[in-house]
């Protein structure tokens, strides 16, 4: 092949050669360039959130659940009770690694091809007083559901309970405006739609919290008080950084200014879920999510009903074509998902339309329909 294979996944992302060529640089920690480089990313990142007066944000190695976790043991504390609200893999993720955190947590569960119920937690809180954080995944790409930010953060305020958000597909394109919107810590990485590569998480956090926060984590390395009152005092990282994709990242920022900020990414991706889905419904494929809660994010599809569909085969039929799908994360249904996010538009995604027309073809299969519409119309 003459290019790089399109990443159609919800992270590592297809990203521009302006983001790896940053990477070609060596980095001392120390220095005291990376030392301002740390600090423009910082600020960058505060200024999408308009957070700058209400939070900061503590950059932490490692992968975006890295930071969920070191989120869950900063803010809770050791007494502290989490409540989970669980529609999706990512969610029980969540509750799994706060289980681990010694921290004690509750599941409220909700179907998968649905958004959570600020309801449901209004009553939950009301129930058991001694719930004091809330964890909710914004993005739930194991389904690619959209859960409804801003009403669950105003049960939470209301009713006097911290808010744990991962936003880890959600930061970038989604609006998150943190003068509206009451949290107390938010999770994202640089892999996902601020178009940088993978290897760097970050939490928002609350002013007004953090002092609070101290000696809360049993962790050294995922301590966020202490990397952020580190970072205050020297501008340094407490331990080695990830110099190549912080560097990388900062690149990333800067297009994603002069693209035009979460506004423009969000049409550019919208634009990409609607290619994406209008081009797999003439091939007859259908979405397993109803439009209405759907983030345009990552499109879950149910796979096709013929005998011939196996996902290993269609996937090594869309890579030879120049295309990496995901697998799906559901455990009912048999399914597969394509992102819509990453440095790619409406060309790509009509050219990834045309590979799985091409692959389906060349597995003999006539149509991208479900095992039960196909029964229907038998």
């Amino acid at each position: 092949m003459d290019r790089d294979r399109i990443l159609l996944t919800p992270g590592p992302l297809t990203t521009t050669l302006r983001t790896r060529l940053a990477m070609l640089r060596d980095w001392g920690s120390w220095d005291g360039d990376f030392i301002a480089l740390t600090a423009q990313v910082r600020q960058s990142l505060l200024r999408i959130i308009h957070g700058a007066d209400s939070h900061v944000v503590v950059p932490l190695q490692g992968s975006g659940t890295f930071s969920v976790e070191a989120a869950v043991a900063t803010v809770v504390p050791r007494d502290g009770h989490v409540l989970v609200l669980d529609n999706g893999a990512y969610c029980k993720r969540a509750a799994r690694l706060t289980t681990l955190m010694g921290r004690e947590c509750t599941v409220l569960p909700f179907n998968e091809s649905a958004p959570v119920e600020p309801a449901a937690l209004d009553a939950a809180l009301a129930a058991n007083a001694g719930i004091t954080h809330v964890l909710l995944v914004h993005c739930e790409t194991g389904a690619g559901v959209l859960n409804p930010l801003a009403q669950v953060a105003e049960v939470c305020r209301r009713r006097g309970r911290g808010l744990i958000v991962d936003a880890m597909s959600s930061f970038g394109a989604l609006p998150i405006d943190a003068r509206e919107i009451r949290f107390d810590a938010l999770v994202a990485a640089s892999g996902k739609c601020l178009e940088g590569v993978p290897g760097m998480g970050f939490v928002f956090l609350r002013k007004a919290i953090v002092e609070g926060c101290a000696g809360n984590s049993q962790s050294l390395a995922m301590d966020l008080h202490d990397q952020h009152r580190y970072m205050e005092q020297t501008g340094q990282w407490r331990f080695t950084p990830p110099t190549h994709v912080l560097a990388a990242l900062a690149e990333a920022l800067a297009q994603f200014q002069e693209e035009g900020g979460q506004p423009a990414r969000l049409a550019r991706y919208t634009d990409n879920y609607r290619t994406l889905v209008d081009g797999m419904a003439r091939l007859e494929f259908m979405p397993f999510l109803d439009a209405r809660v759907q983030a345009p994010i990552i499109v879950t599809f149910h796979a096709p009903g013929d005998p011939r569909y196996a996902f290993k085969d269609f996937n090594a039929g869309a890579r030879a074509h120049g295309f990496l799908l995901y697998p799906g994360k559901l455990t009912q249904v048999e399914t597969f998902r394509v992102g819509c996010i990453g440095a790619i538009g409406r060309n790509e995604m009509q050219q990834a339309v045309h590979a799985v027309e091409l692959t389906l073809r060349e597995l003999g299969i006539a149509s991208g329909a479900p095992a039960l519409q196909q029964r229907r119309e038998g």
